[in-house]
């Protein structure tokens, strides 16, 4: 520091002045604060924020704007408030407001009993797996367009040679699209897809626990008397969905032991297993990788391997599957379903048809 401000230092400390630890400057010394010269400023920002201000109105600690500071200091001086873009800031700071982005936290509607259906589920699932019966859980993945387009995520490579793919994704230049329908055996940390070239529906999904269950259920589990399924409330396997049941009675005949489904409430899917412990990891595997050929699709998802040991088959199903599908009261009728006491709207399970069950004729 300069001479002349020890020597002035010399002089505070000769007159006994008493200083606070920290303080560098006399009390009252340095610019006066803008909120003091201009009084009205904090008002006048704060009006020009309401109109594009979004946030809860109950809690308005946690607000945000979509305007920049340059802007709104720029506003201010047209309104007589002589400021900076750093003063907004400041100000900004002072008023509560902060820089934030977007967090995934809301999970649609809040069902008073949604937490009450996840510890059903969880003790159910409990009770199955400790009495070594089949759980699986089942969901479609995202489509994917079928050709040369890009996949989000990077891959290492030589620098200078990335892949080249087309600089629009138009579904009209795909070679087709691939539908993955997923089964995760939540038991033995195993997943099975099936990649179909058709409408994702009650059918396809169906049809998709069979093969599982023909290629690899029943060889795992020889002795099973009950399949449990958990499964998220919409899509193709809706339980609201006519086909989804009609199918589940044809599939409880087909592999001949009950079927136990457990849905999770509307707006949850993100917490059924198979979302974090199957698609997750196919989804970082073909990161970066452009999905030209179902062939290309097939083999990456079946060379999708963790660490703690999860292992995927995948194959390709070429049947057609019809949408708009009607059916009859008689059909629904006739499927062999059992609801549980509690919601029974979400917990249900499906027997193999009953030759004795009356059968309402449409």
């Amino acid at each position: 520091m300069a001479e002349t401000t020890v020597r002035r230092g010399l002089r505070d400390l000769d007159a006994g002045e008493e200083w606070e630890r920290g303080r560098v400057r006399r009390p009252g010394a340095g610019r006066p604060a803008v909120t003091d010269s201009d009084p009205e400023v904090e008002k006048a920002l704060d009006a020009l924020l309401e109109p594009v201000t979004v946030g809860d109105p109950m809690r308005v600690s946690v607000r945000w704007t979509s305007k920049s500071a340059a802007k709104l200091a720029d506003e201010l001086r047209g309104m007589g408030h002589l400021l900076v873009d750093r003063t907004v800031l400041r100000l900004l700071r002072r008023m509560g407001f902060s820089m934030q982005g977007n967090y995934k936290t809301r999970e649609g509607s809040d069902h008073p009993d949604r937490d009450a259906q996840f510890h059903y589920i969880n003790e159910t699932v409990a009770q199955a797996l400790e009495a070594r019966q089949p759980v699986i859980s089942v969901d479609t993945k995202k489509k994917e367009l079928v050709g040369e387009f890009k996949n989000g995520g990077r891959e290492w490579a030589r620098k200078g040679t990335p892949v080249e793919v087309n600089t629009h994704d138009f579904p009209s230049h795909a070679r087709g699209k691939a539908t993955p329908y997923g089964v995760y055996d939540v038991g033995r940390n195993e997943g099975w897809v099936s990649v179909g070239v058709s409408a994702d529906t009650a059918a396809f999904a169906a049809n998709t626990i069979g093969t599982w269950w023909e290629h690899l259920g029943r060889e795992r589990y020889p002795d099973a008397q009950i399949l449990t399924i958990t499964a998220d409330s919409g899509g193709s396997n809706s339980p609201r969905g006519r086909l989804w049941r009609r199918e589940l009675g044809r599939l409880a005949q087909q592999i001949g032991i009950p079927i136990r489904v457990l849905h999770y409430p509307p707006g949850t899917s993100k917490w059924n297993r198979i979302e974090h412990r199957l698609f997750s990891f196919i989804s970082i595997n073909w990161r970066g990788k452009p999905l030209t050929s179902y062939q290309v699709i097939i083999n990456l998802i079946a060379a999708t391997t963790t660490t703690a040991g999860l292992k995927v088959y995948a194959h390709l199903d070429e049947n057609e599957y019809p949408t708009k599908i009607k059916v009859t009261d008689a059909e629904l009728a006739a499927v062999n379903i059992e609801r549980h006491s509690f919601h029974g709207d979400w917990n249900y399970t499906v027997r193999p048809p009953d030759p004795n069950r009356a059968v309402i004729k449409s």
